[in-house]
């Protein structure tokens, strides 16, 4: 079974640095656990292990939709869902959830090589979503993006990275919500990276999958949408060796 390793702000007691102030939702708790998914020992999360015994490890840079914000439990934030998905599937991982409620892509491209000071084998960024509630310049939210995956290739040249697609609101006009969907796909193929479905495919707008805010999926909405990233996840092998 893999060890998670959940960590919504920080990891191994560092302090995370500055990112944005949320407006439409407060700042995730910053918190760091070495809780295990697995029925093994929780010691598995302790000792560092070397690259050549060490699992792989799946990194999630995300918002609050990745941070889990409103769930009771960051178990059952989505990241954590695909953790143990991966085990049921008999892949062995580590998952580091470093997601930050009301972050925008600004935001995550301001943390990201403090993000990749982490090992990461594959990296799934979510990012963008404020964004779109903003009505930010989706210009500025490619630059963004792009900048982030030019940091992880210049950083972690060998790992696996999925980008998510996710929605502008309609209320910001059919140009912005067409933009805005169209830069996702436009920035995977650029840059050769895959290509996540909507997270909230299935979820959003309906009631009974979110919170009361109606935006961030509630434990059987977080399930769905760990379905989805697991989905893009098992198309190919997890870590791809070369000879």
């Amino acid at each position: 079974m893999a060890a998670l390793v959940v960590a919504l702000a920080c990891t191994r007691g560092e302090s995370a640095p500055p990112g944005d102030d949320a407006t439409d939702t407060p700042r995730a708790a910053v918190a760091a656990t070495g809780r295990s998914l697995a029925t093994e020992p929780a010691d598995r999360n302790g000792a560092e292990s070397t690259d050549a015994t060490r699992e792989p490890t799946v990194l999630f840079l995300g918002t609050s939709l990745t941070a889990g914000y409103g769930l009771d439990d960051p178990e059952d934030a989505y990241p954590a869902v695909v953790g143990r998905m991966l085990d049921s599937a008999g892949t062995r991982v580590h998952v580091l959830n470093l997601g930050v409620s009301g972050e925008t892509s600004a935001g995550a491209r301001a943390r990201i090589d403090w993000v990749l000071r982490n090992p990461a084998d594959v990296v799934v960024v979510e990012t963008g979503a404020n964004d779109g509630l903003r009505g930010l310049s989706v210009d500025a939210a490619r630059d963004n993006i792009q900048a982030i995956i030019d940091r992880i290739r210049a950083k972690r040249p060998h790992a696996r990275v999925l980008l998510v697609q996710m929605e502008a609101p309609p209320n910001l006009g059919a140009r912005y919500t067409r933009d805005f969907h169209e830069m996702f796909p436009e920035l995977a193929r650029k840059n050769g990276v895959e290509l996540v479905p909507f997270l909230l495919e299935g979820v959003a707008g309906d009631p009974s999958l979110n919170q009361p805010d109606g935006i961030h999926p509630n434990v059987n909405g977080a399930r769905i949408a760990a379905r989805t990233v697991f989905r893009a996840l098992v198309r190919k092998p997890l870590v791809v060796t070369s000879d």
